[in-house]
C-alpha cells in the first residue's frame, strides 16, 4: 500500500492540491510506503527538478526545465524482499518517470542508483525535437547509510549526464525501516557536514569574450527567515549577478521589491532562499565552524536568462562573510562572492546575521551596554553577562580607516619635526647671546 502527500515549497503559500497543482512550479514529494501489515517499510521526502537539453529539427538546441510535476503516482514502489531491494518509482507529467533503488549490507543500506526517463515525443514539453522517443539516464550513487538511520541532505545535489541535469535538495529518506517506525537518528550527506573539510575560496574568473554593460548600484533589500513566529535570520544587501554563458557576459541587478525570501534555520546551518519571476532559487547557505563563528559556505542558483535558457550553478565549498556567532557581518563597500568562473555576486551595503537573532533585530543597534566589573562598552559582548556582539566589519570597510590614520600619522610626524626644529633653533639662539 502506498500513501503520499504533496507539499508546496516554503514561501509559495497554501496550495489546494486537488485544484491548483499546476500553478506551483516545484513542491516536495513525500512517500510513506507500508508493507502487508500496514507498517512503514520505506519513508522519503524530497524535492527535485530536471533540466534537459535537446536538438531541434532545425539543428539548434533548446533547454527545458521540468519542475512542475503535475499529477504524481507511485506505481511500482516496493518495500523489497529476498530477491529485490526496496524501490521508489514515481510517474509524473506527460511521460516522465523516476526510480531510486536501494540495497542492503550487514550493517548499512545504500541508495544504489537513480534513473530518470523522459519522452521527447511530447511536443508540449519538447517542441520541434529532432529525435522522438523515451530516453533514460541512469546514475550510480552508492550512498551508504547505517541501518536504522534516516538520511538527510538539505544541500543541493547535482547530477549531470547525457544532456540531463538533475537537482535534488531537502532530501529525507530511510529504507529498511525497523519495526514500522522512522528513525530519529540522522545520517547527514557530506555537503551538510560543516566540520570535515576546510572551505576554500575560488577566485579564478576567466575573462569573458564580451564585456557586459556596467550597471548602476543595485537597490538594497531586507530579507528575513522565520522559525515559527520568531525571526531567525536577517539580511540586508544589494545584489548584482555577473553571469557568463556561452562566452556572453551579463550583469543583472536584483530588484528587492519583486524578490521573495524563504529559508530555514537550524543549530549549525541556516538557509536564505530568494526567488522571483526569473529566479527559481538563489540560495545562501551559512554554517557554524569551531562552535563560535559562522560563514557563508554555499551558494546555489537556478534562473531563467533573457534567451529563455536556464542558468544553474552550485558551490558548497566557499568561505565568505566570516564573523563570530551572535554578531552580524557587515560590509558597506562593494564585495564580490566568486561562486564559479561563470558566476559571481557583487554585494553592496551588506549586513547579515544567520544565527542568534533576538527580537527580530541585528545584534547591535548602537546601544551602550555595561557589564559589571568590566566597564562600559558600546555593543560589546561578554560571555558572563550575555551582552550583544558588535557587527563584524569586512576588510573592505576596514580599509576606509587606513587613509585618515595614515594622514593623521603623517601630520603628527610633521608637527613633531617642526617643534624639534623650533626648540633646536631657540637653543642655538640663546647660546649665541651667552657667548656675546
Amino acid at each position: 500500500m502506498v500513501c503520499f502527500r504533496l507539499f508546496p515549497v516554503p514561501g509559495s503559500g497554501l496550495v489546494l492540491v486537488c485544484l491548483v497543482l499546476g500553478a506551483v512550479r516545484s513542491y516536495a514529494l513525500e512517500l510513506n510506503l507500508t508493507d502487508s501489515e500496514n507498517a512503514t517499510c520505506l519513508y522519503a521526502k524530497w524535492q527535485m527538478n530536471f533540466t534537459v537539453r535537446y536538438e531541434t529539427t532545425n539543428k539548434t538546441y533548446k533547454t527545458v526545465t521540468i519542475s512542475d510535476h503535475g499529477t504524481v503516482t507511485y506505481n511500482g514502489s516496493i518495500c523489497g524482499d529476498d530477491q529485490n531491494g526496496p524501490k521508489i518509482a514515481v510517474q509524473f507529467g506527460p511521460g516522465f518517470s523516476w526510480i531510486a533503488n536501494f540495497t542492503k549490507a550487514a550493517s548499512t543500506y545504500s541508495i544504489d542508483s537513480v534513473s530518470f526517463s523522459y519522452n521527447t515525443g511530447d511536443n508540449t514539453t519538447f517542441p520541434d525535437a529532432e529525435d522522438k522517443g523515451i530516453l533514460t539516464v541512469d546514475e550510480l550513487l552508492a550512498i551508504r547509510i547505517p541501518l536504522n538511520d534516516l538520511f538527510r541532505c538539505n544541500s543541493l545535489s547535482t547530477l549531470e549526464k547525457n544532456d540531463v541535469v538533475q537537482h535534488y535538495w531537502d532530501v529525507l529518506v530511510q529504507a529498511f525501516v525497523q519495526n514500522g517506525t522512522v528513525s530519529t537518528n540522522e545520517f547527514l550527506c557530506d555537503k551538510d557536514k560543516t566540520s570535515t573539510v576546510a572551505p576554500t575560496i575560488h577566485t579564478t574568473v576567466p575573462s569573458p569574450t564580451t564585456t557586459p554593460t556596467p550597471k548602476e548600484k543595485p537597490e538594497a533589500g531586507t530579507y528575513s527567515v522565520n522559525n515559527g513566529n520568531d525571526t531567525c535570520l536577517l539580511a540586508t544587501m544589494g545584489l548584482q549577478l555577473n553571469i557568463t554563458q556561452d562566452k556572453v557576459a551579463s550583469v543583472i541587478n536584483i530588484n528587492p521589491n519583486t524578490t521573495h525570501s524563504t529559508g530555514s534555520c537550524r543549530s549549525h546551518t541556516a538557509l536564505l532562499r530568494l526567488n522571483s519571476s526569473t529566479i527559481k532559487y538563489l540560495d545562501f547557505v551559512f554554517a557554524v565552524k569551531n562552535e563560535n563563528r559562522f560563514y557563508l559556505k554555499e551558494v546555489n542558483i537556478s534562473m531563467y536568462l533573457v534567451n529563455g535558457s536556464v542558468f544553474s550553478i552550485a558551490n558548497n565549498n566557499l568561505s565568505y562573510w566570516d564573523a563570530p556567532l551572535g554578531s552580524s557581518y557587515m560590509c558597506n563597500k562593494e564585495q564580490t562572492v566568486s561562486v564559479s568562473g561563470a558566476f559571481q555576486i557583487n554585494t553592496f551595503d551588506l549586513r547579515v546575521q544567520p544565527f542568534n537573532v533576538t527580537q527580530g533585530k541585528y545584534s547591535t543597534d548602537g546601544v551602550s551596554l555595561c557589564c559589571p566589573g568590566l566597564g562600559v562598552y558600546s555593543g560589546v559582548i561578554s560571555a558572563h553577562c550575555n551582552l550583544r556582539l558588535p557587527a563584524q566589519d569586512c576588510s573592505a570597510d576596514d580599509d576606509n580607516f587606513l587613509v585618515p590614520i595614515a594622514v593623521g600619522a603623517a601630520l603628527a610626524g610633521v608637527l613633531i619635526l617642526v617643534l624639534l626644529a623650533y626648540f633646536i633653533g631657540l637653543k642655538h639662539h640663546h647660546a649665541g647671546y651667552e657667548q656675546f
